[in-house]
């Protein structure tokens, strides 16, 4: 082990630039997902004729695939029928897919929780089915989805790790680069690594027990 060769100021910097990449393909993963997941949980959840039934087709399907498959898919399928994405776009197209289809299980579990009196009140005064939700349902269901959907998040923070299969060059790629300057530099390296996505996941699973509590 070479603790001072891995930790040079040239290495760590490198290490920090593959985890900026890292949380920046999250960050960006974690908004399109929770859009795209409210689409699919309000679709599901109105219960639109044959609509409702292909969202649920479509969500348990991605569900029940498992990520590393549809990132292969993403970069290296969808080629193959003229759709052609960067490592980033598809990075950020696969880990987008999967996780929207996770969140939206757990955004509309939060609507189905809220009493149904409070839905019939809301309508019997005059609001239409798209202002029960936003006023009403959806305000109610985010408080108590907050925790499981930050719980969520700090999977697919990790989950971006899967990406160096690809080439994207995020800190588990970044590790491997430095490790191969020199071999003695694989467990100093790969303890950094382990520190940074303590860190930021300990912090956001607090964050997510904060909340709980509220709730």
């Amino acid at each position: 082990m070479d603790f001072i060769g891995a930790y040079s100021p040239d290495n760590i910097l490198y290490l920090l630039k593959g985890f900026l990449v890292t949380i920046e393909v999250a960050v960006i993963a974690i908004v399109l997902s929770f859009i795209l997941a409210c689409v699919l949980a309000v679709l599901r959840y109105a219960r639109i004729p044959v609509v409702s039934q292909i969202v649920a087709m479509i969500v348990e399907t991605i569900r029940n695939l498992p990520l590393l498959l549809i990132i292969f898919f993403v970069f290296f399928a969808l080629p193959q029928i003229g759709i052609k994405m960067g490592i980033f776009t598809s990075a950020i197209v696969a880990l987008t897919i999967f996780e929207a289809a996770m969140v939206s299980e757990i955004i509309r579990a939060g609507l189905l929780s809220i009493d149904k009196g409070q839905i019939e009140a809301a309508r019997s005064s005059g609001l239409s089915y798209m202002q029960t939700l936003r006023y009403i349902t959806m305000p109610q269901a985010l408080r108590r989805m907050l925790p499981p959907m930050v719980s969520q998040f700090i999977s697919l923070l990790k989950d971006t790790s899967l990406t160096i299969i690809i080439g994207l060059p995020e800190l588990m790629h970044s590790a491997q680069i430095v490790n191969g300057h020199n071999s003695k530099f694989m467990f100093p390296t790969y303890l950094f690594a382990a520190f940074l996505y303590f860190i930021i996941n300990y912090s956001l699973s607090r964050f997510a027990r904060r909340l709980e509590l509220r709730s």
